[in-house]
């Protein structure tokens, strides 16, 4: 159609410049927040560049939204303040149909967001943390202390007092065993257990079992019957934003399987998710505004559109600290504020002027 034809034409420039400024203006942020420290240990400016050209995807995934937003504002009240579309309404066509162009638009935004968060944000932030941690002399260390974790769907329970990462060996160890109905079997306690390709060595293990109604004590012979592997007992210092989609269900996984705390984890999972679907509700949320407005059409419509977006941000953001600490489910957490923002932007949509 004509009309939508032109109605793209008027918005991709408009677009393009905001998406460009808004990149800019993220990446300078995250540089100028981190230069003191690059100059303190005297980081070549090589370097610094290949950090902010690593977070170039991520400064795109955060602008994505927020231009679409200004883009949809400033073309539809530009269009209304040069009484462009009294034209188009005088002719019969909906306001919902006129700007259906741009939902589309958004619809396919969010879509590329989601795919491109996964193949190329991700692994580009992960090497931007990583050369960050270099060349600032920052350790992460993956040790663990005081550690509980259950395996076999519970009828296995370790106790750990230390997990040295590198070294790969556990100090400490007490292993319970029960049955399915939660009755103790055996209790095993060993000083040491060190990993072996693929099981556990433990040092010296004694026994504890219940034979003929008595608790009775032995040495444990050799074998290689536990099997979890070392990544169980390290700590879970795996951020969920470094992870694809796929590994991070995987995460998600392994930790109720582990009975290590899931909610939080749970919750960004849903949100990774949730999180593109911002580029949709955005623009259903300009659309919305536009034509509300007699007076200081183009700057009201801005206005309203950035408003009712942070409304939408703050709401989200509300909404997962609450699943994360367990108020809300998880699910909700994550997508409760999307459904209400486009069925309230679909409905405005519905009754706006036309």
């Amino acid at each position: 159609m004509i009309l939508d034809r032109y109605l793209v034409k008027q918005f991709i420039p408009i677009f393009v410049v905001a998406l460009s400024m808004f990149i800019l203006l993220l990446s300078l942020i995250d540089l100028f927040a981190n230069l003191w420290r690059y100059l303190n240990y005297e980081v070549p400016a090589r370097d610094i560049l290949r950090v902010s050209f690593y977070y170039l995807p991520k400064s795109f995934s955060y602008a994505l939204p927020i231009s679409l937003l200004f883009a949809a504002a400033y073309t539809l009240g530009d269009l209304y303040a040069r009484n462009e579309l009294t034209s188009v309404f005088s002719s019969g066509i909906p306001f919902w149909r006129f700007s259906l162009s741009l939902l589309i638009i958004g619809a396919f935004a969010s879509l590329f967001s989601f795919f491109f968060d996964d193949m190329v944000v991700i692994p580009t932030l992960k090497m931007k943390t990583d050369l960050s941690q270099v060349l600032l002399h920052q350790q992460r260390t993956e040790n663990n202390s005081d550690i509980v974790i259950k395996a076999r769907n519970g009828q296995l329970i370790y106790s750990v007092d230390y997990y040295d990462h590198n070294a790969q060996v556990l100090n400490g160890v007490s292993i319970i065993e029960q049955d399915s109905e939660g009755r103790l079997l055996s209790l095993v306690r060993s000083s040491q257990a060190s990993w072996a390709e693929d099981h556990w060595i433990l040092s010296n293990p004694i026994i504890y079992e219940w034979r003929e109604g008595l608790l009775r004590t032995r040495a444990m012979e050799p074998a290689d019957i536990y099997r979890e592997l070392p990544d169980t007992f390290r700590r879970n210092m795996v951020n969920v934003e470094e992870l694809s989609a796929s590994d991070a269900g995987l995460l998600v996984r392994d930790l109720k399987t582990a009975g290590l705390p899931f909610i939080e984890p749970l919750a960004e999972y849903y949100h990774r998710f949730s999180f593109p679907t911002a580029s949709f509700v955005v623009m259903i949320l300009s659309i919305s505004m536009g034509g509300r407005f007699k007076k200081n059409i183009l700057l009201m419509s801005l206005l309203a559109s950035l408003a009712s977006a942070v409304v939408f941000y703050v709401m989200e953001m509300i909404s997962m600290m609450m699943a994360k600490l367990g108020y809300i489910p998880p699910f909700i957490g994550a997508w409760f504020p999307v459904i209400v923002f486009i069925i309230l932007g679909l409905f405005l949509i519905q009754s706006a002027k036309t």
